[in-house]
């Protein structure tokens, strides 16, 4: 069902010969593609996904691997450390070729497109403009402390302990009101404003003898940066590219309009689906409009499958006079509610397969997504970077159409079972 064997030739220059202490690799290439599978699969952590595989001989084998029972694997850290080495190799278009050549012989409608765009969110805690400046001040604060200490410098004077200790009081309120909140942000914004400066000038002062990780330069440029965007947000400004989170400043704040959730964090992804089985058609961190991207997901489907699309089924966002247009020059029927009077002489069959091909987008397209959420890790996806979260986010909504395709597989052969007994 899964094509490991190819998937793995498609990242070959990723995989070591050797260990780097000079042993040879303990999973195969097939298997470590097989162990990103497996995490989606069973929604464990790292550590939780080693301690099942050293009990497990099915899962064992599936990656192509036998651990001796009295020498089980102990570093967790091995799946981050594959994770992060297929990640940078990961071509999407690339490896959904490969597995739709393994899938496609099981796959009907082909020249049906179905699409529609969700968010897959990150792992974060609901960002506020308070939440945010206040990490940026606590961290580097201790990074400012730290390396005063180093340096035998004094640290500098600052309202640090004093504004920790109201914006302790405010997060204990209820419902803070707006006046409150404001006065949180400038006294916020000051002390952030002094911390930044008195890292600058220490930074001027021992520059050659400061020496910091390319993910504490990473955070500190991440930091200045929210400092710039909260003081035009502060002023009513525009603010464009909005960061919320120090840690992943690759995140956006995406706008989905929901009664229950109308902002959401992590990549937006335009998905399409053939037969109920989901491809990543486009995937963003930033906020894009899916409604202009009609043409790419028809011409992304005829080049995935080589059968000429016919009929579409997609949201009312997708339904512009510029992709009606498309849609008439190519015959293409859509699912797109008819501007004006109906023809008195429309043929009833076409109304009909407008009819089914919505109800099919709103509830086999919709239920995918949710699955895909609940089930397979995709839901609230914890990563580092932006690269890790892309690739959690691929291996999660495939394993989701590969369980898809065995269930059916499954019941069909149990279907042809029935029939001969018959």
């Amino acid at each position: 069902m899964l094509p490991l064997k190819e998937m793995a030739e498609e990242l070959a220059s990723h995989f070591p010969k050797k260990h780097p202490q000079g042993n040879t690799p303990m999973f195969p290439p097939e298997g470590e593609v097989a162990l990103m599978f497996l995490k989606p699969y069973t929604g464990l952590s790292d550590d939780g996904l080693v301690e099942m595989l050293n009990g497990s001989l099915h899962m064992q084998m599936f990656c192509g691997v036998l651990i001796d029972p009295s020498r089980p694997i102990k570093d967790g850290k091995i799946v981050s450390a594959i994770r992060n080495r297929l990640a940078p190799a990961l071509d999407i278009v690339k490896q959904q070729g490969v597995l739709y050549g393994k899938w496609k012989s099981l796959l009907n409608d082909k020249d049906l497109c179905m699409s529609d765009a969700t968010c897959y969110e990150s792992h974060l805690r609901y960002p506020t403009d308070i939440k945010l400046m206040w990490e940026c001040c606590q961290w580097l604060h201790a990074l400012l402390h730290k390396i005063s200490r180093e340096m035998g410098e004094r640290l500098s004077r600052s309202k640090y302990n004093d504004i920790a200790k109201d914006r302790l009081a405010y997060a204990k309120q209820r419902k803070p009101k707006k006046s409150a909140t404001r006065r949180m942000q400038h006294r916020l914004l000051g002390l952030l404003g002094k911390i930044i400066s008195q890292w600058n000038s220490l930074c001027r002062q021992y520059a050659p003898l400061i020496s910091l990780t390319a993910e504490q330069q990473k955070r500190i440029m991440a930091i200045k940066e929210v400092y710039r965007q909260q003081t035009d947000h502060f002023n009513k400004k525009e603010v464009k590219h909005r960061i919320v989170s120090i840690d992943r400043p690759y995140i956006r704040p995406i706008v989905r309009g929901k009664e229950n959730k109308r902002v959401e964090f992590g990549a937006k992804v335009n998905n399409i689906q053939i037969d109920g089985i989901s491809f990543i058609e486009h995937h963003s961190f930033e906020a894009f409009n899916e409604g202009t991207r009609l043409k790419q997901c028809v011409e992304y489907q005829q080049s995935l499958t080589g059968v000429p699309v016919t009929r579409i089924g997609m949201d009312t966002i997708y339904a512009n006079n510029e992709n009606r247009k498309y849609c008439t020059e190519n015959s293409i029927t859509t699912n797109f509610v008819r501007k004006g009077p109906r023809p008195k002489d429309e043929p009833a069959e076409i109304s009909s397969a407008r009819r089914i091909i919505g109800n099919l987008r709103a509830t086999v397209m919709e239920g995918s997504f949710g699955n895909q959420k609940q089930h397979y890790g995709v839901g609230r996806i914890a990563a580092r970077n932006r690269r890790s979260e892309t690739l959690q986010l691929f291996f999660g909504i495939h394993m989701a159409n590969a369980a898809t395709l065995a269930a059916r597989q499954l019941a069909a052969e149990l279907k042809a079972k029935e029939k001969k007994r018959a």
